[in-house]
C-alpha cells in the first residue's frame, strides 16, 4: 500500500468516526462545511483524495485538527512522528511545501506546521472557525503575511500570532525562500 492509499484509508475511517461522534449526518455535515454530500461520500468510501481546501473545511466543520483526519497511528500517550512521516499537504513545482508535523486534540485541536515558500510563490487560507489562533515564526527569508486584506512584513527572527477566522495568505515576495513554523489552535466543536 502506498503512502497516498494509506492517507486516502485513514482520512475515509476517521472521517466516518468523527461523523458520527459528533452526530452529524451527510447533509449536516456538508452544510457546515461547504462541501458536497456527494464529496463526504466519495471521500469516506475512499474512492477519492481531496484538496486541502476541502481537507481544512471539513476538519474545521468536525472541530478536529487535520491531523486527526489524518492519522493513522493512534492510541499511545506519547505519538513520536519521525521526519519521513510527516504529512506534506500542499507543494509546488517549484519547491514550496507545507508539512503538518504534529497536532493534537487537546482542549482543541492544535497542530503545528514547517512551511517553505520559494520565491513567487503563496497560499490562501480560507477563514477557520472563530476562536481560531495562528502564531507562526519566520526562520529564513521574509514572509508576506496577509489578514484580512492587509500585508504584514514578517522578517526571519520575527513571530507573529492573529485571529484566523480572517480570511488570510502566505506569500514570499522576496528573492530567497520563505522557511516558517506555524502552530494553529482550533476551538472545539460546540
Amino acid at each position: 500500500m502506498t503512502d497516498l492509499d494509506q492517507l486516502t484509508q485513514s482520512l475515509a475511517r476517521n472521517l466516518k468516526r468523527w461523523r458520527g461522534e459528533r452526530g452529524f449526518t451527510l447533509d449536516q455535515l456538508a452544510a457546515r462545511a461547504g462541501v458536497s454530500r456527494g464529496m463526504i461520500i466519495q471521500i469516506e468510501q475512499a474512492r477519492t483524495n481531496p484538496s486541502v481546501g476541502t481537507t481544512v473545511k471539513l476538519a474545521d466543520a468536525l472541530g478536529v485538527s487535520i491531523t486527526t483526519l489524518l492519522d493513522y497511528e493512534q492510541g499511545s500517550p506519547v505519538r513520536l512522528v519521525p521526519a519521513d512521516q510527516a504529512v506534506r499537504l500542499w507543494s509546488t513545482e517549484a519547491g514550496s511545501a507545507t508539512t503538518l508535523l504534529v497536532g493534537t486534540e487537546a482542549r482543541g485541536p492544535l497542530e503545528l506546521w514547517s512551511w517553505r515558500l520559494m520565491p513567487g510563490d503563496g497560499s490562501r487560507s480560507d477563514p477557520h472557525p472563530e476562536g481560531t489562533v495562528e502564531l507562526l515564526h519566520v526562520t529564513a527569508g521574509t514572509l508576506t503575511l496577509i489578514v484580512a486584506d492587509t500585508a504584514y512584513a514578517v522578517d526571519a527572527g520575527t513571530s507573529a500570532t492573529f485571529e484566523a477566522h480572517h480570511p488570510h495568505a502566505y506569500r514570499n515576495e522576496g528573492t530567497e525562500p520563505v522557511e516558517l513554523t506555524m502552530a494553529v489552535s482550533i476551538p472545539p466543536a460546540r
